[in-house]
């Protein structure tokens, strides 16, 4: 393994347990085993070497979602399938867990701009899931911007807000009904 890996790995590690606020350049060091003037001849800064770690978060959760899309199946599954991935993804990744918690608890600017960054990634991905299938002829033209901001944050509510309101969690399938009955119908030629 290269350095620079090491110390992205480091960092992580540094991340997830620390959070962005409390981990410093030292404590990277330290844990990647190198001289912490090793790590500015990769990054610049702490907030680099963060949005760059956040960025890898990203392209983790698309590989997830993109290995649970299926050409033979109807937009209605693959759209589901691929946010209940990400969703899942967002709540089962320690480093993600984390900085959803210090964003929630310090408000520490850096970590919000991140974590927008991440939902931009994110809507961004949702988006062109459904204006190839507007290309194809197989939904209704919109405004897919619009719709995957609403889906995303629909997906949210049942699956994160939901549980911290309520005593139980929504069965998948439950949503997944709920969704084909109201907004995919809409969407659906």
């Amino acid at each position: 393994m290269d350095r620079r890996q090491e110390i992205l790995e480091a960092a992580a590690k540094s991340f997830t347990l620390f959070g962005y606020k409390a981990t410093t350049m030292e404590q990277v060091a330290k844990i990647a085993n190198v001289g912490k003037g090793t790590i500015y001849t990769f990054f610049a800064n702490k907030e680099i070497l963060f949005q760059e770690i956040a960025m890898s978060l990203v392209q983790e959760m698309k590989a997830e979602a993109d290995a649970v899309l299926d050409s033979s199946v109807s937009f209605m599954d693959n759209a589901h399938n691929a946010l209940m991935k990400m969703l899942q993804f967002r709540e089962k990744h320690l480093l993600f867990a984390k900085l959803i918690e210090e964003e929630k608890e310090l408000r520490t600017p850096a970590v919000k701009q991140v974590l927008v960054r991440i939902e931009s990634e994110i809507l961004s991905y949702v988006a062109a899931l459904i204006q190839r299938r507007i290309d194809k002829g197989e939904i209704r033209d919109c405004d897919a911007e619009l719709v995957s901001y609403l889906l995303l944050k629909a997906y949210l509510a049942f699956i994160v807000d939901w549980h911290e309101l309520h005593d139980d969690k929504i069965p998948e399938e439950k949503i997944l009904n709920l969704f084909k009955e109201t907004i995919f119908r809409g969407l659906i030629l």
